[in-house]
């Protein structure tokens, strides 16, 4: 390890600042703490050292409860590189306030990789046998357990607040600014009040929630997320963004808080909380819409408000469809103007403004009569080729080892669970003679008993097997049942279709492949040109 005959010059220094939001809001310490007099106090060190420095690491605005910070990422990169053999802080707690890890870095991390570290303002030196290094220790688990403390303070200062109606978020939603005049009290934001205004009319008006996305995004207004954090970002509306501001209740007039809550105050990492759990306090400031449109909305769940029928018999091949260019459902919906069915990328059809697929518009009933008349084709040919015999013989085969291995299970499981009786008797009577605790006993019964009663499910489920009788070609006889009915009907069920095709995938040039079950064929290939 370096000692002090070590030349300065051999040194290849890094400086570390770190500052908090939490330090920068303290008035008191905000002149002491800053990253300005952070680097002056590690500069002046330097210079009456003669140490070289060779980089200056920087985090402002981050804890010190974890080091998942982007400056100090770099220093640990820099020491693994050999860039640097010295790391000088200001004080301990700059280099983070869990004690573990701090502890981790200073004791372990830099003497393995032969870098010397020093903390000014505690006279800490890992080069010098010293007592103020002894120290080191105590301080670094005081200042763990000072953010332990700090962050109950500041939670529960943030609790009264959302108790008491003010709000404590970072940004208000969308339609709403902070009162200038009192930070916790939101009044409406006149630049974008109005839009929210009329969404909510727009959709009481039966506008459904793309058709409110397309109008907003034609209207060339921002996202709320472009408008709060990136003016100048081409963002646009969408199916869920409209979504998500009918849902809020803070359009109301009430406040709703504490939804999500941290883990502790070292993680990074928010849970969200039940609603027993939220803080709502009603009436607390201008509402953009009334309280009777809002519930009726929510209550009902009218976010679609489609204009197509959703009480309907389905198509013959719905679910069936499937994007070649996103994997999204192709869906079917009864278009009202024209009298007539049609078929659509899912994701197209929601997020079209963004571009996230292509269209993959067509008529419905010709393409369901192209693929019905090609399936019964395929279907035709597969039925002539089937050798029943063989394919009996076959899946005969398979269910008797099943069957075989089915029984040979039930034998060990039966002896299994007859030695979990006979331990519960041995352990019964060493506690009538005493020779192991009462305690002792009942904790280990219950644990038996727990695996008896699993044992015995897995029994039950076996014997039952056993009992029925195998009829060795009922899969195989089920599925050319349906093939032979689907090939005789002119107007082929639904649940028939479903049982002989996996899926039907369509590109945008309307190119078709259907896929099948059962091996009936690898695929179909045609194309729609309706």
């Amino acid at each position: 390890m370096y000692n002090n005959l070590v030349s300065p010059t051999n040194y290849k220094v890094g400086i570390y600042i770190r500052l908090s939001q939490e330090d920068s809001d303290k008035k008191y310490e905000s002149d002491s703490e800053s990253v300005v007099n952070q680097r002056n106090i590690l500069t002046s060190y330097l210079k009456a050292n003669n140490y070289i420095l060779i980089e200056e690491y920087i985090d402002d605005g981050y804890s010190g409860t974890n080091f998942d910070r982007p400056g100090f990422h770099k220093l640990i990169e820099d020491i693994n590189d050999k860039k640097i053999n010295m790391v000088i802080v200001k004080d301990l707690s700059r280099l983070g306030r869990d004690h573990v890890m701090t502890g981790y870095y200073i004791e372990t991390f830099f003497p393995e990789n032969d870098v010397r570290f020093i903390s000014i303002m505690e006279s800490y030196d890992s080069a010098k046998r010293q007592a103020s290094n002894d120290s080191s220790t105590f301080i670094v688990a005081c200042n763990d357990y000072y953010s332990k403390q700090n962050s109950y303070k500041i939670r529960d200062v943030l609790h009264s607040k959302k108790v008491a109606g003010q709000f404590v978020g970072s940004k208000p939603s969308y339609g709403y600014m902070r009162d200038s005049n009192d930070k916790g009290h939101l009044i409406p934001d006149p630049k974008v009040a109005d839009n929210v205004r009329n969404i909510f009319k727009w959709f009481s008006e039966g506008l459904n929630l793309k058709e409110i996305a397309d109008k907003l995004n034609d209207l060339g207004i921002q996202t709320p997320s472009t408008y709060k954090n990136s003016p100048n970002k081409i963002e646009k509306w969408n199916y869920d963004t409209v979504k998500s501001i009918l849902q809020n209740r803070i359009y109301t007039g009430d406040m709703i808080q504490n939804k999500e809550m941290k883990i502790n105050y070292k993680s990074k990492k928010r849970i969200h909380l039940d609603e027993q759990n939220w803080i709502i306090v009603e009436n607390t400031h201008e509402p953009l819409i009334d309280k009777a449109t809002f519930f009726e909305i929510n209550n009902k769940g009218r976010y679609t408000i489609p204009k197509t029928k959703t009480k309907r018999e389905k198509r013959l091949l719905e679910n069936l469809f499937v994007c070649k260019e996103c994997g999204n459902s192709l869906t079917i919906n009864y278009r009202e103007s024209k009298d007539c069915w049609s078929i659509n990328c899912n994701r197209f059809t929601r997020y079209s403004v963004n571009n996230r697929c292509v269209s993959h518009y067509m008529l419905y009933n010709p393409l369901e009569e192209l693929i019905l008349k090609r399936v019964k084709s395929t279907l035709d040919k597969f039925m002539k080729k089937l050798d029943i015999d063989n394919l009996a013989n076959e899946v005969y085969k398979r269910l008797s080892n099943e069957s075989n291995n089915n029984f040979k299970e039930l034998d060990k499981l039966v002896e299994k669970r007859e030695k979990c009786h006979k331990k519960l008797v041995i352990m019964y009577n060493d506690k009538l003679e005493n020779k192991i605790e009462s305690y002792t006993y009942e904790i280990l019964k219950e644990s038996i008993e727990k695996e008896i009663q699993e044992l015995t499910s897995k029994i039950e489920k076996l014997e039952n097997l056993k009992s029925q009788k195998v009829v060795y070609n009922t899969k195989l006889s089920d599925v050319v049942d349906k093939i032979k009915k689907l090939l005789d009907l002119d107007h082929p069920t639904r649940e028939l279709l479903l049982d002989v095709i996996d899926k039907i995938v369509i590109d945008k040039d309307r190119n078709i492949e259907i896929f099948y079950k059962f091996g009936i064929a690898k695929t179909d290939k045609l194309n729609n040109k309706n």
